[in-house]
């Protein structure tokens, strides 16, 4: 189906890893024009809960060989690319838990057990872990100040923020607080405060992290251009380096977030994430609705 043929609508199909939910279009099959047509307003629109279908990012699948975002490392040829969108439209390099969903999708597709994602984050590797879950490497995480990126030099181990948080960069700024009391956050307030704050220049996810013990941590998320998620893979993995490098729990981790249980491991190849996926419906946006927006 081309793009721009509308009258056939354009199916999507819905997802979630623990609650954390995307729509996905795979836009191997539609015309070079998909991105361009997939932007700006019609993402906000899509993502409206009560006049679209609702998600916390939008994930585009085209084909492996080709991508704006190739670089030398990544010039040979993956099994698929994923560009990223959140809910109020913008460009986000990282999604794990959506970066998992459309690997167990692909895996359960072609039969592989290993597959090459390109992103722009770089290559990322997704494996069949077993157990209906689902392995993915997102990569070795980026804690310089101009990586994350921050707004000017500073030691990202702990931010001149009340709170003394630790910044963290997966591909996406991270900013991660260690509260005693998890329950006692005021999520919404305090996350839509610091994704805004001057030293976040590209805004940032912010994570609510209460040691339990070495092994276990408990998360709460707010996530930049979305906002309180149930899930989130890069914040996952953010917290859980951050826990690492301050000396609060060792490199592998379970992680409590308000969806359910992710495995985080931060080994020398990158940080891994291990988790469930969930394929809820396939659908088709309406020819009306698409001509609305065009």
């Amino acid at each position: 189906m081309n793009i721009w043929d509308i009258s056939q609508g354009l199916a999507f199909r819905k997802m979630h890893g623990l609650g954390n939910d995307f729509v996905v279009i795979d836009a191997r099959d539609l015309s070079s024009a998909a991105c361009d047509v997939l932007s700006g307003s019609m993402i906000c629109a899509l993502g409206d809960r009560h006049r679209g279908v609702g998600f916390d990012q939008l994930a585009l699948v085209s084909d492996g060989s080709v991508s704006e975002h190739s670089t030398p490392e990544g010039a040979s040829t993956c099994d698929l690319s994923i560009s990223f969108f959140n809910a109020d439209g913008s460009a986000s390099a990282a999604c794990g838990n959506a970066t998992r969903c459309i690997a167990r999708t692909e895996m359960d597709a072609t039969g592989k057990t290993r597959l090459r994602i390109r992103t722009a984050r770089g290559i990322l590797l997704a494996e069949d872990a077993g157990g209906g879950m689902t392995r993915v490497n997102m990569g070795a995480p980026l804690l310089d100040w101009a990586d994350v990126p921050l707004a000017h030099p500073m030691n990202t181990l702990h931010l001149p923020i009340e709170g003394a948080p630790t910044a963290t960069g997966m591909g996406n700024p991270h900013c991660t607080f260690f509260v005693d009391d998890i329950a006692q956050i005021a999520l919404e307030a305090d996350g839509a405060k610091i994704e805004h704050h001057p030293l976040f220049p590209e805004r940032t996810n912010v994570e609510f992290v209460q040691i339990l013990d070495r092994q276990t941590i408990r998360l709460r998320i707010w996530e930049r251009g979305t906002g309180v998620t149930l899930a989130s893979g890069s914040c996952s993995c953010a917290a859980a380096v951050a826990a690492a490098r301050r000396g609060l729990t060792d490199r592998a981790v379970s992680v409590h977030v308000d969806g359910g249980l992710l495995q985080i491991d931060w080994r020398e190849d990158g940080v891994w994430m291990t988790g469930p996926t969930m394929h809820v419906f396939d659908g088709v946006l309406s020819a009306t609705f698409l001509q609305a927006l065009l």
